[in-house]
Formats: C-alpha cells, structure tokens, sequence
C-alpha cells in the first residue's frame, strides 16, 4: 500500500531537468554566434577587420579616416585610393 507514497527516490529522472536548462543554453549560445557572424562582427564585441588581425583596419578605411578628418584633401584621396586600387585589385562593396 505505500508504493505511491514513496518511491525509494527521485532516481535517474532528477539529471533530466539540468540536461535541458543545459541544452537550452547551449543553443542559444550558438544561435547567438551565428547571427553575429553572419552580421560580419566576430561576436559582440566589435566589427571584424576587413586586413589583418582584430583591430586592424584596412588600408582603404585608414585613407577614408585620414580624409573625412582633413589630413588629406580630395586630390590626394584620389590619387592615392587609385594606387592602393592598383595594388590590392578593386577594393569596396560592389567593386
């Protein structure tokens, strides 16, 4: 008479609950990952670089920094993006 008031335990069935919190974890983990890479950042802590390890931006971004802050005027932009254009093959999106 006393089987369904006590069972002897919990018994393999109590690992099942951590198992899923686990899993549950693990998959939003990835999923998170994945989003961040398809964006093009390497996860969430900043844009991927386009040469070089992370940090590093690319000789094009670096001459387009130097011009927007009026290092270089325009002539000097442009002749200069043609030379790194020579160099490294057609450079930007949809070049």
């Amino acid at each position: 008479m006393n089987t369904l008031a006590y069972s002897g335990g919990p018994g393999p069935w109590i690992l099942l609950l951590p198992l899923m919190w686990a899993a549950v974890v693990i998959t939003v983990v990835t999923v998170l990952r994945r989003t961040a890479r398809r964006d093009g950042r390497r996860g969430p802590w900043g844009p991927r670089a386009v040469h070089g390890g992370p940090g590093e931006l690319s000789p094009v971004a670096v001459l387009g920094r130097r011009f927007a802050s009026g290092e270089i005027d325009e002539d000097e932009y442009w002749r200069r993006l043609s030379v790194l254009e020579e160099q490294f093959g057609r450079t930007g999106p949809g070049a």
